[in-house]
């Protein structure tokens, strides 16, 4: 595996620190793990998306969403039995193993809303990006101004 040096573009910039983090676990990833269970990611706003997750076979109770400071987690768990209600299958094409799906998220996005319907987990995300951190005008002073004020005496 390449390892690249990302420190030049830490010179022109602050609090990106963990982006050479994210790059060496997109590396890593296993593709088998990427691919189940599907999903699909919409952006429905500016400020507004909308992941939607297949997750045919599991029950309210079995799935499970935590939002923890940038990240995403969606896991689920079932019970795989075999035999069910005296049934014993011959072929079982819908998928019933447990699962554990993260997605990082940008700063200021919260989810707002989980709905599991028709076999798919929608989960609505919003970016809220609070006051004191849009941007703002910051008047410049004079030098005129300055030296109005008294010195003071050593």
């Amino acid at each position: 595996m390449n390892t690249y040096d990302l420190s030049p573009l830490f010179r022109s910039t602050v609090g990106f620190d963990h982006l050479s983090q994210l790059i060496d676990s997109a590396f890593k990833m296993d593709e088998r793990a990427v691919s189940y269970p599907p999903y699909n990611i919409a952006k429905l706003s500016e400020d507004d998306y909308e992941i939607t997750m297949a997750v045919a076979g599991f029950r309210q109770n079995e799935l499970n969403v935590t939002a923890e400071q940038n990240t995403l987690t969606v896991s689920g768990a079932t019970a795989e039995k075999e035999e069910q209600g005296g049934k014993s299958y011959l072929h079982r094409g819908i998928a019933a193993r447990s699962f554990e799906r993260q997605f990082s998220l940008a700063d200021h996005v919260k989810v707002v809303d989980a709905v599991l319907a028709d076999g798919l987990l929608t989960l609505k995300l919003k970016r809220e990006i609070p006051e004191e951190s849009k941007p703002r005008k910051i008047a410049i002073a004079t030098g005129a101004l300055l030296e109005g004020k008294p010195k003071k005496a050593a």
